[in-house]
């Protein structure tokens, strides 16, 4: 059983996990940081009081959201991690793996929400979304063992294995939205969390992320 993250680690994990989630409620940036809401919420405010997050409230949109201290912050911690690791290279291996399956995951994505690179799917066709949803599932195969390195590299990319099943099991048991809704932990939202995480810890922009990234020793 991993020990519970200390307090330093909490800081981490919460300034990162708002830097991948953008904007976020209590439970959201638990989620993405892999801890109780509850200790996210605590650590949520304690940062505000230090000017390095903000919570902003809005008619259309409302949520915690990283400021530049922040992460400049959560950077600096997140790059500290890894080289004190030592762990780089492993991670790097894991994230070339993660990549090879990313395309198949895009796909899947595209293919359950419109049909033949045309018409919407309108879910009205038990055969065509269950071919799909087949192929979501070899995926999963696929990501677990990456997921489950990945956390005996670093603690925090522990909860990442979960959320994918869980995301697959709402999708199974027929609550399509956990495919891709980016409303709720579906598979997608959680893939997207996850590439953002390699590409921050390994230090690589999503914008300009190249084969050259990918393949780097």
């Amino acid at each position: 059983m991993s020990r519970p993250p200390e307090t330093n680690d909490l800081v981490m994990r919460v300034l990162h996990a708002l830097r991948i989630k953008g904007m976020a409620d209590d439970a959201a940036v638990a989620r993405a940081a892999g801890l109780a809401t509850a200790h996210a919420g605590d650590v949520l405010r304690d940062l505000a009081e230090q000017g390095w997050v903000r919570y902003r409230a809005g008619s259309r949109s409302q949520g915690w959201m990283l400021l530049a201290p922040g992460r400049t912050e959560g950077e600096r911690r997140v790059a500290d991690q890894i080289q004190r690791s030592g762990r780089r290279p492993q991670v790097h291996e894991l994230y070339r793996s993660f990549m090879v399956l990313d395309p198949e995951l895009k796909s899947a994505c595209t293919d359950f929400q419109v049909r033949d690179g045309l018409t919407v799917n309108d879910h009205t066709d038990p055969e065509y979304d269950a071919a799909v949803i087949g192929r979501l599932a070899e995926i999963n195969r696929g990501v677990q063992p990456i997921t489950a390195q990945l956390a005996g590299e670093l603690d925090r990319f522990g909860h990442y294995g979960d959320r994918f099943d869980l995301a697959l099991g709402r999708v199974l048991g027929g609550d399509l939205d956990w495919f891709t809704k980016p409303s709720v932990d579906s598979y997608h939202e959680v893939w997207f969390e996850l590439h953002e995480d390699l590409l921050v810890t390994l230090g690589i922009d999503r914008a300009t992320e190249t084969v050259a990234d990918i393949a780097e020793a």
